[in-house]
């Protein structure tokens, strides 16, 4: 069992960032804010009888949208949101003792990118994979773990059934038809798929300037949905296409009646390089404690993960190759952001349409 130590350094009762958690200026300020309007994510109400064109297109251009009327219950987002808090207010030394063990995935604990950087984060995440919710939340007594893990259960359900539209939508847009979807692609293993929750907490910051939330990376799934807190902004996306001069940091708000949807490498993958997967990352502030739940949905761990073949120029051949959901993090593990380079078969131009 962890103990307590500088990687466990408690972030509430900070009254300045120490070394171990500062940045370089050079990596907080690598690329500028956006600060103009025309540099605003989409917002597609995914019930319109032309969502997936619009779908299709913010997953081209951007890699990431705001949806609306996406069917998830709002007093639901709110319990999430209630337990997720009660659970980071407990004391330092009771979450330690939920630390992943035996190869389990579950538990608190730092981001899961920190191995990958000689700086901490100032966050802390509780992380929920496969079914042993109830056996991991169990020691945080007196902490309500059976209700706790009734909400979960109940969000992961809900964001299953919405991954499942916004992965059909997302498919239409490809031009894949009704029958298409059900042989190839996510929707044919759908009720099997991998799905992980992940619980962010980023605690107010006394010198925000020199921390970093969570580093800038791409996610690795089909797709992500988040609910942010609200209020607390700091999730922010890189822009570095179809616009005029250099890459920029925009600010991802949280928005009323909203959940963010953001394209993974997986998703990159099966598009044949269509869709971006978006570099993200969360910067902290002085006044806000954000609270955010992040759903990742991908395949089961023995299914392949290829370009579609509808998808792929027969002269050129498809740009990667196919991997399972479990080798791909293998090799994030190794090569981090370099990860998607190398699966690919050759440097081919992606070829948008």
């Amino acid at each position: 069992m962890p103990s307590l130590s500088k990687e466990h350094f408690d972030l509430y009762s900070a009254v300045h960032v120490p070394e171990t958690h500062a940045w370089p200026s050079s990596y907080l300020h690598d690329h500028p804010i956006a600060g103009d309007r025309r540099a605003s994510i989409p917002v597609i109400d995914i019930s319109e009888p032309d969502a997936a064109s619009i779908v299709g297109g913010a997953c081209r251009s951007w890699g990431v949208f705001y949806a609306t009327s996406h069917g998830i219950p709002a007093d639901l987002l709110h319990q999430v949101e209630s337990h997720a808090r009660r659970l980071f207010s407990l004391p330092l030394h009771r979450k330690l003792q939920t630390a992943p063990r035996d190869g389990s995935l579950s538990g608190y604990g730092r981001p899961p990118l920190s191995s990958f950087f000689p700086k901490l984060m100032w966050s802390e995440g509780f992380t929920l994979a496969g079914h042993d919710q109830l056996a991991v939340t169990s020691e945080l007594c007196p902490f309500d773990s059976f209700s706790f893990c009734e909400v979960m259960e109940a969000y992961r359900k809900e964001m299953k059934k919405l991954a499942g539209k916004l992965m059909r939508l997302m498919l239409l847009s490809l031009g894949l038809d009704e029958e298409e979807m059900g042989q190839v692609g996510p929707l044919k293993e759908l009720s099997q798929a991998a799905e992980v929750i992940q619980l962010n907490s980023y605690p107010t910051c006394p010198e925000p300037e020199r921390a970093i939330g969570m580093a800038a990376h791409t996610d690795s799934a089909f797709l992500t949905v988040l609910h942010q807190s609200d209020g607390a902004g700091g999730l922010q996306v890189l822009r570095d296409q179809d616009e005029p001069g250099s890459a920029r940091w925009v600010d991802v708000p949280p928005r009323p009646d909203t959940l963010v949807v953001n394209v993974g490498d997986l998703f990159h993958i099966l598009s044949n390089g269509r869709f971006k997967n978006v570099r993200h990352r969360a910067v902290v502030s002085r006044a806000d404690h954000r609270i955010s739940a992040a759903y990742f949905i991908g395949p089961p761990a023995h299914i392949k993960v290829g370009s579609i073949s509808k998808l792929v120029d027969m002269r050129l051949g498809p740009i990667y190759r196919p991997v399972t959901w479990p080798e791909y993090l293998g090799i994030r593990t190794r090569l981090f952001d370099k990860a998607l380079d190398s699966v690919k078969f050759q440097e081919k131009a992606l070829e948008k349409d």
